[in-house]
């Protein structure tokens, strides 16, 4: 994650954690009583850590809920419990800290049918105001009315919103304001009625989103069919501004249905599209009834659920640990797999953990994959090797989907995630070797992986794709036709040598590499940082890396040094193009590159 300039907090040890939480079956009579009767209604079990909430229950009671599951998550930034905190249709006078691992949901038709009175915030206290922390959590599907005008919302890397309504201000920073940082985010599907004000964010994407107006800038700031953006302006501000979204689904959603029991909403391919799907009437697409998913606990196994699989069911991931031997397979188009809960999958024997065909319309959404074991060659494949099938009128599309490398447990991974398919579209991935985290999980050879995202399919489109320090190319693009709206990207901090980092006569590996046998590619909105911290002088000698051809076109990039004293940076930003950064703090900012030509 990026940090602040002179600024860096690392934990190295075991973070401890707050007292143990009173789940659902600790709550007062009438509360557990009445959100027993209501997951009866429901026709289904969610597990004991998908709390379920009813107006009947009582605010006062909610809130103490919520109170002791953030108690236990607000700084709980490596540990195993997760929680989804769900609410059904109805208005709420609570105030909700999200933490670690925590998903607050609303279970209505539209972001209107579950109102909170109150806020529902990202703070960075647990760790002195600096938000660059702040990963693993994530709310959707609500209405938010702030009393005092004003939601906060001051997350990192793999902490979206989606489909909410503000009713106020939103601003993206920790508070007190000042020179505190937080570091990435994403916004989908939901509209702000008064102004976002971006502070001190870092990088951000707003996808579909309608706001009133916005303020703000720092590195770089993308909008992609979002109403209300302000005019495309890059740098200073950093601005980049896509007016219409070409294709997109938007995220599956558990949701109660009309008749009073569960569904999943899965909302119909939009192309040409600009603004949230559900602000002129019901979004279009199709419910799934909960009863044709097979309902997964922590524990079981890839074998238990390939055969709910293989008989044609969709599957629905409760929150907790899964420890996996084996991947799970899906070869069913159309297949949907919902994780609530930051629902986490674990490679124990150096295998993948979700691998899918070469079929179209299928969803993994809301799912951690973790190399717990060395060896993986991938952690998650959609495809299996070149194929000529076009999926473009019903495309897989991966949703808030986040690899990580270390930081809980050691192990490693050579791929994070390979796309073989046509037509794919990632929305919102964070794929992290991790720079901290337990002792002995992180470490050059501890937590090794060459690749974040391996891209092989054409037509591949990808909004909001962040990675970060990978050991060789983060990113490697062979595929026709693809496209990026926002990239994030660290370098790897813990380069132990220069000649560890050298291939042939080249110094490192670019970011973000477009192979030179491709044709056709563009990006948008593209961030890359260097900060090697062993004080080892390390330098790469450029971050994009892409064939000179006029079908390759990046817009709007910009590259950024964090070093002190001990030197190294990045040398140039395109191939050859572009001044350097180094040697200390230092930005250097490009509207657009092709064919050999940078345009300043």
């Amino acid at each position: 994650m990026p940090v602040a300039p002179n600024r860096r907090t690392v934990l190295r040890s075991s973070l401890a954690l707050a007292a143990a939480l009173p789940l659902a079956g600790a709550l007062p009579a009438a509360s557990a009583s009445a959100a027993t009767a209501a997951a009866r209604s429901a026709g289904a079990d969610l597990g004991p850590n998908v709390l379920l909430f009813d107006p009947s229950m009582g605010d006062a009671a909610i809130q103490a809920q919520v109170d002791a599951v953030f108690a236990t998550q607000q700084s709980n930034q490596f540990g195993t419990e997760r929680y989804a905190l769900a609410f059904l249709p109805g208005t709420y006078t609570v105030d909700i800290n999200v933490g670690f691992y925590t998903h607050v949901l609303g279970l209505g038709a539209s972001p209107d049918d579950v109102v909170i009175n109150g806020h529902v915030t990202v703070d960075a206290q647990w760790l002195g105001g600096n938000g660059t922390q702040n990963f693993w959590r994530a709310a959707e599907n609500l209405c938010i009315v702030p009393p005092d005008g004003l939601e906060r919302w001051a997350v990192a890397q793999a902490g979206p919103m989606r489909r909410t309504h503000v009713k106020g201000d939103m601003t993206l920073w920790p508070s007190p304001p000042g020179n505190r940082w937080s570091s990435g985010g994403f916004l989908a599907d939901s509209v702000v009625d008064g102004q976002v004000d971006s502070g001190s964010q870092q990088q951000w994407l707003s996808r579909n989103d309608s706001f009133g107006s916005w303020t703000g800038s720092n590195w770089n700031m993308v909008f992609v069919g979002t109403q209300g953006a302000p005019a495309q302006h890059f740098p200073n501000p950093a601005w980049t501004v896509v007016d219409h979204t070409p294709t997109v689904r938007e995220k599956p959603f558990l949701t109660l249905g009309r008749h009073g029991s569960y569904e999943v909403f899965v909302p119909a391919l939009r192309t040409d599209s600009a603004g949230p799907t559900w602000t002129s009437g019901p979004a279009a697409g199709h419910t799934v009834p909960l009863s044709r998913f097979h309902i997964a606990r922590p524990g079981e196994s890839a074998e238990s659920i390939n055969r709910a699989l293989a008989r044609g069911q969709h599957l629905l991931l409760t929150p907790g640990v899964y420890p996996l031997a084996a991947p799970i397979r899906v070869r069913r188009s159309g297949t949907v797999v919902l994780g609530l809960g930051l629902a986490t999958l674990q490679a124990t024997h150096g295998n993948a953990l979700v691998e899918v065909g070469d079929v179209g319309g299928v969803s993994v959404a809301g799912v951690l994959l973790e190399a717990a074991s060395s060896g993986s060659p991938v952690l998650l494949r959609v495809g299996d090797g070149q194929s000529r099938t076009r999926h473009c009128a019903d495309p897989t599309v991966l949703f808030d989907v986040y690899a990580r490398i270390g930081g809980a447990v050691a192990g490693g991974a050579s791929v994070s995630v390979r796309i073989d398919s046509n037509d794919v579209i990632c929305d919102n991935l964070w794929l992290w070797r991790a720079d901290h985290g337990n002792d002995g999980t992180v470490g050059w050879t501890v937590n090794p992986a060459d690749t974040g995202i391996e891209v092989n399919g054409d037509r591949v489109t990808a909004y909001g794709l962040a990675v970060e320090h990978y050991q060789k190319y983060e990113v490697l693009w062979r595929g026709e036709s693809g496209r990026t709206y926002f990239f994030q990207n660290e370098h790897p901090y813990d380069v132990p040598t220069q000649s560890a980092w050298t291939h042939g006569s080249t110094l490192g590996y670019a970011a973000y590499k477009v192979a030179d046998s491709v044709a056709s590619h563009q990006a948008w909105g593209l961030g890359s940082y260097c900060f090697f911290d062993l004080n080892a002088n390390i330098y790469t000698d450029r971050a994009y890396e892409v064939p000179d051809t006029p079908g390759v076109v990046f817009t709007d990039l910009m590259t950024v040094c964090l070093n002190g004293p001990g030197g190294g940076g990045i040398l140039h930003a395109v191939n050859d193009s572009g001044s350097p950064v180094q040697n200390g703090f230092g930005t250097f900012y490009m509207s657009g590159y092709s064919d050999g030509v940078a345009t300043a």
